[in-house]
């Protein structure tokens, strides 16, 4: 069963953390979800087919997920000389690059991205941001965007939110990764390297005395905020 999938029943049991079957009875996180994460460097460059032509070693960075696609016939009904095609390995990864997700081909997401935009990104990529050498997302105070998997009543709801990242930020050089949750409120989780140890509390949403409990599955981190779920990629929080 997909993640999302078991989200919209109703948890009629304790949230698991974790990676395989708890003692106590409680339903296993790992079950939850088949996605993997968004971007997962150079890895994934095998999973691009023969039938795409694949230009570079990453966008909009050397050694990101995504690809830069050149025209093939797979690719020939998208072509479009005001943007460029962008291939992806997983779906999270085409959403936070923008523009539009016009295919799919053997699993890659196919994205559509104005001309403009595209350069911008590839200059943005010299731009440094919080941290030395890393770039920011053109038009935002973030090192990068994505879709992530949240739950504000505890688990009952899944679906995906917005995620912008800030690394290397404040004297202590520790990351941010704010959601947009349902409702347009944010709340923010605080990391130090890959290891979540905190959010944001706010005596006006009730969230001051909200425990915090963050674990690990794969290559995410699942945080347990109140009430609050979020599964949370590394390859957001450190990047690719």
């Amino acid at each position: 069963m997909r993640y999302r999938d078991l989200l919209a029943s109703s948890f009629t049991a304790p949230l698991c953390l974790a990676l395989t079957a708890c003692g106590s009875g409680e339903a296993p996180v790992a079950s939850m979800r088949e996605t993997e994460s968004p971007t997962q460097a150079l890895e994934f460059t095998s999973t691009f087919p023969d039938g795409l032509v694949v230009v570079g070693d990453g966008y909009p960075q050397s050694g990101n997920a995504c690809r830069r696609l050149g025209e093939s016939k797979a690719t020939a009904d998208w072509l479009d000389d005001s943007a460029v095609l962008i291939g992806c390995p997983t779906e999270i990864s085409a959403e936070g690059l923008g523009g539009e997700i016009v295919g799919n081909v053997a699993g890659i997401s196919i994205v559509s991205l104005p001309m403009d935009d595209a350069n911008a990104r590839m200059i943005s990529s010299a731009i440094p941001a919080y941290g030395e050498g890393d770039a920011r997302v053109p038009g935002t105070e973030y090192n990068a965007l994505a879709r992530v998997f949240c739950a504000v009543d505890s688990g009952k709801t899944g679906r995906k939110c917005s995620a912008g990242v800030k690394r290397k930020w404040g004297k202590d050089a520790i990351t941010l990764v704010e959601i947009t949750r349902p409702g347009g409120l944010k709340r923010t989780i605080f990391f130090r390297g890959a290891q979540a140890y905190d959010a944001d509390r706010l005596e006006g949403d009730g969230s001051s005395s909200y425990d915090f409990k963050a674990t690990r599955q794969g290559d995410e981190s699942v945080i347990i905020f109140g009430p609050e779920r979020y599964f949370i990629p590394d390859a957001l929080v450190l990047g690719g």
